[in-house]
C-alpha cells in the first residue's frame, strides 16, 4: 500500500478544485483517505455520505475546527463547536428567533430598503457591487438584531470587518491576520452591547418592536441553566451578523449570473416570487462558497468499504456534490427551473450543510440566506444596473472566491422603477 500523502498544500493551491481532483485520482470513490495538517482524514461524497456525516453517532464537531478557523470565522465557543444537548439548547437560540417567517421577512425588507438607499446615493457613478452590498447588509442586520450603528462610518467598519473574517479564514498570511484583528475588534464591540443590555443601559427598542436578537442572546440560558459569558455572547451575536453580511458573496455571484444569462434575468424580472427563490437555490448550487465541511469520527467507523478510525477528520465534498451528474441533470448548466415549484431535499443542496437545521448542524440561517438572496437578486434584475467591461472570472484556487472585479456597476442618474425618487 502506498503511503497517504498530506494534501494541505494541494488544498491551499487548488481550493475548490481540490476535493473533486482528489476523488478523480482515486477512481471517483465515495470515500478517499488523505491527510490534512498532518492528521488522518477521509473525504466523503454523495447522498449517503451526507446522511452519514450529519449523524452525530458518526461525526462530532467538538474539537474538529482548527484554531485559526475559530479565531477568524466562527469564534471560540461558537454553536458550531458543540454536540448533544449543549448544541441543541444553543441552537434553539438561533432557530426560535431567526427561523420564524415574520423575522425572515423583516430582515428581507430591511436588506432591500438599505440596498435601495445605497444605490440612490451612488447615482451617476461607478461602484464595486461587492463592497457596497456588504455595507447595505451590515446596516440592515445591525438594525434587525437591535444594534443599529451610529453612523455610516461605523456601518462600513462592521461590513469591512465581517468581510475580512470570511475572506481570511482559509488562508495563511496577511488575509488571515487581518481577519483575526477584525474578529477581535467586533467581539469587543458586541460584548459591550450585551453588557449594556444586561445592565439595562442599552437604548430602548422602538415601541412595538418587541425583544431583539440582542435581548435573546443576552438572556439565553445554556443546557445547565447558566447564562452565556460575555465573550461567547459576543461570538454568537457575530454568528448572526457575519453570515448575513457574507450573503454579499452570493449576491455578487447573482449579479454575475444575471449578466451572463440575459434570458434568466428577464425571467426573474417577470416573476419575483417562486422564480426568484429557484434562482437563489441555483446560485447557491452553481457558485462556490465552501470547499468542504468537516468533523471528527465519533468512534471507529466504516463507510463504503473505507475504515474511518475514531478521531479521523471527516470531510464532506461540497463542490463535487453540486456538480455530480448522478444528482443533477446537466450539472454545469445554470438552470433555475430545476428548483421551480419545489424545495431541495435535506441532502440534495448542501451549500449551507445537510440534514435538519433545527436538530442538526445545518446552518440555522439558511432560510435567511435564500430569502435575502431571492429578494436582492430580484431587485438587481429590476434595477438593470449597467456593467462596463471588466474581469468577471472566478478563480477556483482562492477560498472564498468571488469575481475578480467584485462586479463593477454603472449606476444611472435616473431609474425607471425601484428606487425612491426615480
Amino acid at each position: 500500500m502506498q503511503p497517504i500523502v498530506d494534501s494541505t498544500l494541494a488544498l491551499l493551491t487548488r481550493g475548490y478544485a481540490w476535493a473533486p481532483a482528489l476523488r478523480r485520482r482515486h477512481g471517483n470513490r465515495s470515500a478517499v483517505p488523505t491527510r490534512l495538517l498532518g492528521r488522518r482524514a477521509v473525504l466523503l461524497h454523495g447522498p449517503a455520505a451526507v446522511d452519514f456525516f450529519y449523524d452525530e453517532r458518526h461525526v462530532l464537531r467538538h474539537g474538529a475546527l482548527p484554531g485559526p478557523v475559530l479565531d477568524t470565522l466562527f469564534g471560540r465557543g461558537a454553536v458550531h463547536t458543540l454536540d448533544g444537548d449543549s448544541h441543541r439548547v444553543r441552537k434553539e437560540l438561533f432557530t426560535n428567533r431567526l427561523m420564524t417567517p415574520d423575522a425572515v421577512d423583516g430582515l428581507g425588507h430591511l436588506a432591500r430598503e438599505h440596498w435601495l438607499r445605497t444605490v440612490d446615493g451612488l447615482r451617476g457613478s461607478r461602484a464595486v457591487l461587492f463592497d457596497e452590498m456588504a455595507v447595505a447588509l451590515a446596516a440592515a442586520v445591525g438594525e434587525w438584531v437591535g444594534a443599529p450603528l451610529a453612523d455610516r462610518a461605523a456601518v462600513r467598519r462592521l461590513a469591512e470587518d465581517c468581510v475580512s473574517m470570511v475572506d481570511g479564514f482559509a488562508t495563511p498570511g496577511p488575509r488571515h491576520w487581518k481577519a483575526r484583528q477584525a474578529r477581535s475588534r467586533q467581539e469587543a464591540a458586541f460584548a459591550r452591547i450585551v453588557a449594556d443590555v444586561r445592565r439595562d443601559t442599552a437604548p430602548a427598542p422602538s415601541p412595538g418592536s418587541g425583544p431583539t436578537v440582542v435581548d435573546a442572546v443576552a438572556g439565553h440560558r445554556e443546557a445547565d441553566g447558566s447564562p452565556l459569558d460575555l465573550p461567547t455572547a459576543a461570538v454568537e451575536l457575530l454568528n448572526v451578523v457575519r453570515p448575513t453580511v457574507a450573503i454579499t458573496w452570493f449576491t455578487t455571484f447573482a449579479a454575475q449570473a444575471l449578466h451572463r444569462f440575459p434570458a434568466v434575468r428577464e425571467e426573474l424580472r417577470a416573476d419575483q416570487g417562486p422564480y426568484a427563490r429557484a434562482f437563489a437555490h441555483e446560485v447557491r448550487r452553481c457558485y462556490p462558497f465552501v470547499p468542504f465541511v468537516g468533523g471528527l469520527a465519533a468512534r471507529d467507523l466504516r463507510f463504503d468499504g473505507q475504515e474511518v478510525p475514531e478521531g479521523t477528520m471527516v470531510l464532506l465534498d461540497v463542490p463535487g456534490h453540486h456538480r455530480d451528474p448522478d444528482l443533477w441533470p446537466e450539472p454545469h448548466r445554470f438552470d433555475p427551473d430545476r428548483f421551480l415549484g419545489r424545495e431541495p431535499g435535506p441532502g440534495e443542496l448542501i451549500a449551507q450543510g445537510g440534514g435538519n437545521a433545527r436538530t442538526g448542524h445545518r446552518c440555522p440561517g439558511e432560510d435567511i440566506t435564500v430569502h435575502l438572496l431571492a429578494t436582492l437578486a430580484a431587485t438587481l434584475a429590476d434595477l438593470g444596473l449597467a456593467m462596463p467591461e471588466q474581469d468577471l472570472r472566478i478563480p477556483v484556487g482562492r477560498v472564498p472566491t468571488r469575481p475578480r472585479s467584485g462586479v463593477i456597476v454603472q449606476v444611472p442618474n435616473r431609474f425607471t422603477s425601484g428606487v425612491p425618487g426615480s
